[in-house]
């Protein structure tokens, strides 16, 4: 189970700060990134800053997982500034970033207050199989943002973010960890969420392992359980905007920025979706955003209806939290039990 983070002081953003010695044990050899990558600055980053910005120290930034992270300090014109570098190794590391980047500025272009500027992507001139994702650095404080202006900031995000094409899903790959999301477009939710779920389902059983109760379970989870809880969105004059959402927001992604008090997120892998589905990861029991953010959250955007489905729809979406924690965390079962908790609990429930 993941744990609360470390009591640090939080001055990193987009990287998975990693809770506990025996997850860092667990996935230190996937850091294939050269430690260089953040020791010798690539001319392409250097393109990226403004003209005449000298780069006086480049320090590692924190831990973050399959990423190499700094702190760039620098001089422009004699003013002193700060950028956060994250470096990736490979075509996975590629889409990692490019992801990333566009999430970035899809919520800052809403939303410019909420998460650091992004400022480009690219690869390294030196090194070909490195890539990198630069923003600006923001100073941050440790502890969860205020359950009085966090609910309603990610609340208005999702009422002012919605698809250009009016359609469910995301043009470019995301990444849960570095688990690989292919979203595509979808015109339904409903037809959204069974196709991409379908295809992570599968990949957790390649990952883990066959478990027969799981395919068991899964005929009815597709063809009962989902339509029973997402058709109705849909239907009986009833539609669904897609939102913008940020598509992984637990509290290691989230933070109070130090200078202006305000919330702050990072490491986004968004994705347009119905709105609820947000609060899906605010279910999990490892997650220090809970029960009080769920419930700040529908007063300023209320459940959908038919709204007696809102908590059994939370049930349903957390499912596939489970499945992507399950395929992250291979070695360690506990995801998958419970995973297997929540299939047995909404099938029992909608398959008749």
């Amino acid at each position: 189970m993941k744990e609360p983070l470390p009591k640090v002081i939080f001055t990193i953003f987009n990287c998975k700060l990693i809770p506990m010695a025996t997850e860092l044990k667990e996935y230190e050899a996937d850091i294939d990134v050269p430690i260089e990558s953040i020791q010798n600055i690539d001319k392409n980053v250097l393109h990226k800053l403004p003209s005449k910005t000298k780069i006086l120290s480049a320090k590692p930034h924190s831990t973050s997982l399959w990423t190499r992270t700094a702190c760039l300090n620098v001089e422009t014109d004699g003013q002193p500034g700060r950028y956060f570098l994250k470096t990736t190794f490979g075509e996975r590391g590629r889409l990692m970033v490019s992801g990333e980047f566009s999430s970035m500025s899809r919520i800052y272009s809403v939303s410019p207050d909420l998460v650091p500027r992004p400022i480009a992507w690219g690869t390294y001139y030196s090194t070909p199989d490195v890539h990198f994702f630069l923003c600006e650095f923001r100073e941050m404080n440790e502890g969860l943002p205020g359950l009085d202006s966090f609910p309603a900031r990610i609340a208005e995000l999702h009422h002012n973010a919605t698809s250009e094409n009016g359609k469910f899903g995301n043009d470019m790959t995301t990444f849960h960890g570095n688990t690989p999301i292919e979203h595509g477009w979808s015109d339904t939710w409903e037809e959204y969420f069974t196709r991409t779920t379908r295809v992570l389902l599968e990949l957790e059983q390649k990952v883990q392992g066959p478990n027969q109760e799981i395919l068991d379970l899964s005929g009815p989870f597709f063809d009962k359980v989902i339509p029973r809880l997402l058709r109705p969105l849909e239907t009986e004059g009833r539609s669904l905007r897609p939102a913008l959402i940020h598509g992984d927001l637990w509290h290691g992604n989230a933070a109070v920025d130090t200078s202006s008090g305000e919330p702050i997120i990072y490491d986004a892998a968004s994705f347009y979706a119905h709105n609820e589905y947000e609060l899906a990861v605010w279910r999990q029991p490892w997650n220090n955003i809970g029960t009080p953010y769920r419930l700040e959250y529908c007063k300023h955007f209320p459940p959908s209806l038919p709204e007696e489905d809102f908590d059994h729809r939370g049930e349903l979406y957390a499912t596939r939290v489970n499945i992507l924690d399950s395929i992250l965390y291979s070695k360690d079962d506990h995801y998958r039990q419970m995973l297997l908790e929540s299939l047995r609990s909404l099938v029992k429930r909608f398959s008749d």
